[in-house]
């Protein structure tokens, strides 16, 4: 299967979790999130507005999918946004579902000789 390497700022292209998932929390994070952007979900969690839907895609979600996107709470988002990581299996699994290539993580290995020198920076 075809896949690219993530770069650090890949979720600002992104954007497919945000409108794959329903984007649920317990229900005390939304002290945080601005109250339109929130709907009750049971008693004991809330969920982003527009994520619990057939074709769900957060209100605060700005942009064009697998394009330029941001997200206008990204500092007060909830734990749930917070569990997806760039490359992981649900990252993938929204990508796929918007025709957007796998992403893998490739993490420079430490080189075991330069612990006693200077770092150039």
């Amino acid at each position: 299967m075809l896949s690219q390497v993530a770069t650090p700022d890949e979720c600002l292209r992104c954007g497919a979790c945000c409108a794959h998932f329903r984007v649920s929390f317990y229900w005390a994070e939304a002290d945080f999130i601005d109250e339109h952007l929130v709907e009750p979900l049971t008693p004991v969690y809330s969920c982003m507005r527009g994520t619990n839907q057939a074709q769900p895609r957060c209100q605060a979600l700005k942009g064009e999918i697998g394009k330029e996107v941001g997200c206008s709470i990204y500092a007060v988002r909830s734990s749930a946004c917070k569990e997806v990581q760039v490359a992981d299996e649900q990252c993938n699994k929204a990508r796929l579902a918007h025709q957007l290539i796998p992403l893998i993580e490739i993490n420079p290995a430490d080189s075991e000789n330069d612990h006693d020198y200077d770092q150039v920076s």
